[in-house]
């Protein structure tokens, strides 16, 4: 289980200068169409470098169309031997999934979304960086939409990300949404305190350049490690939150496989396959355990579980390629 505890700034109002209308006249070419990311708070980041949607439409109840953007290269989902990071899909579905329930289903902003499930399979050949920006189409469709006392209580999306007509990732979310008195009164006072920060495996080992971006920690055991929580983390931790956020925990689970497998750098993960039971709480130690499973037809197969105090936290199982191929 995993949530999303974003408190945005009071100053939400977004204006357009006037001097950034184009001239009118009658010789005057038709006006230059002008994109923009949506306002942040409706994606729960606070640092407007890692929006990644630039609009939306409606087509009918349950399906609409996001666009989006994906730089040649991010701070933390960087490029690999050429192609975009597989989990800049994952990132952008996981935005989707704020963007529309808060503006299409009247989610007010300050709910809370708890993630339960998480799939997602790319298409490696798609995913090459180009001598621009990679501008992408979505399309979401919205089924098992419930309502809590008229009020949007959570749903299950599907999403297909397109670029240039071609399918470059598809993926799916289930959430449920939790009023603010509610998320209150389910965690209580959990979040207040952390563990110190652990030491990291060597970076080239888990398919990273920087100690700062590794979300391992050695414990002497062959295939298990303990999570490294790094709060001061600019993208892991984008804003304050009183848990382990969602995508650190597919990240280490993409570290555990890089390891197990031994690809280092080049890994590409194709598929992912994802489960959250419970929060990770960050005052206690969680411990990852990889196991290689048969490989299939897409590539080879890793699950990776994820253990707090005796409990099974999240399960998630990829599978991953060498980006070579």
């Amino acid at each position: 289980m995993s949530t999303n505890t974003f408190r945005p700034a009071q100053d939400t109002l977004h204006r357009i200068p006037a001097a950034w209308a184009p001239e009118s006249s009658p010789a005057a070419r038709p006006p230059v169409r002008l994109t923009t990311t949506v306002p942040k708070e409706l994606v729960h980041r606070a640092a407007l470098a890692e929006v990644l949607l630039t609009g939306q439409e409606r087509y009918d109840d349950n399906r609409f169309g996001v666009t989006a953007q994906w730089p040649r290269c991010h701070s933390f989902y960087a490029p690999v031997s050429g192609s975009h990071d597989p989990l800049l899909a994952a990132e952008t579905i996981r935005q989707v999934g704020f963007l529309l329930p808060h503006t299409q289903f009247g989610v007010p902003i300050g709910h809370q979304f708890l993630m339960r499930t998480f799939e997602m399979s790319v298409q490696p050949e798609q995913l090459h960086v180009g001598h621009a920006p990679a501008d992408l189409d979505i399309e979401v469709t919205f089924s098992d939409v419930r309502m809590r006392r008229d009020v949007h209580s959570g749903a299950r999306y599907d999403a297909v990300i397109r670029r240039d007509g071609e399918t470059v990732a598809t993926g799916c979310f289930t959430y449920t949404c939790i009023t603010p008195p509610a998320y209150r009164r389910l965690r209580g006072n959990q979040g207040h305190l952390q563990i110190p920060l652990t030491a990291p495996v060597p970076p080239q080992s888990v398919g990273r350049m920087s100690p700062t971006d590794v979300v391992l920690s050695p414990i002497g055991a062959d295939d298990r490690w303990q999570l490294r929580v790094d709060t001061r983390h600019p993208v892991l931790f984008d804003h304050p939150v009183d848990h382990v956020p969602g995508m650190l925990l597919i990240e280490a689970a993409r570290q555990a496989t890089t390891a197990v497998l031994g690809h280092s750098s080049d890994m590409i993960p194709v598929q992912v396959e994802s489960e959250h039971f419970r929060y990770v709480e960050l005052d206690t130690p969680c411990f990852i355990e990889a196991v290689r499973l048969p490989s299939d037809l897409r590539g080879d197969r890793v699950q990776v579980i994820g253990e707090q105090d005796g409990q099974e936290m999240f399960r998630t199982t990829i599978t991953a390629v060498p980006a070579s191929l």
